[in-house]
């Protein structure tokens, strides 16, 4: 069953997703065969997401391209604006959601990601997030930013 981490009062919700997203890199845990995928259906934050994996690091590249692009089978990251249906068997086994809602694929990863950020507005639709995993049964891993022993 799906694993979900929740990751509570980043001070920056996109660039602390670049951080899991170099962590998930740097430990193996993704690959070109096991890729991540990152969701976001408003395409302007997705677009700044992407920004951001370029610039957050001058000592790390991160290799990512939309999941739809001619090099996608060659990349350990892909980004994706819509509803994710992989015409190949290859699948990615990691999902970082920077949407509002849940998608409606997510059951197809072994582990989500969400990162909440500090406004109000994010806390609350991550609130309705949570209770939608929370209720289906799905386990669930906290991580507060504020208080790093909140499980």
């Amino acid at each position: 069953m799906t694993s979900v981490d929740f990751h509570f009062n980043t001070p920056d919700r996109l660039s602390h997703a670049c951080r899991l997203v170099r962590k998930a890199l740097r430990t193996a845990a993704i690959s070109e065969e096991k890729p991540l995928l990152v969701f976001c259906g408003d395409p302007d934050r997705l677009a700044l997401f992407d920004e951001r994996l370029y610039e957050f690091s001058d000592e790390d590249f991160i290799p990512h391209v939309e999941f739809d692009h001619p090099l996608a089978e060659e990349s350990p990251v892909l980004l994706c604006a819509s509803q994710w249906t992989p015409e190949k068997p290859r699948t990615a086994f990691m999902l970082l959601n920077l949407d509002d809602e849940v998608p409606e694929f997510f059951s197809r990863f072994d582990r989500v990601f969400e990162v909440v950020g500090p406004d109000e507005d994010d806390k609350l639709k991550a609130r309705k997030r949570f209770s939608f995993y929370r209720d289906r049964g799905y386990n669930i891993n906290r991580y507060d930013l504020q208080n790093a022993d909140a499980r």
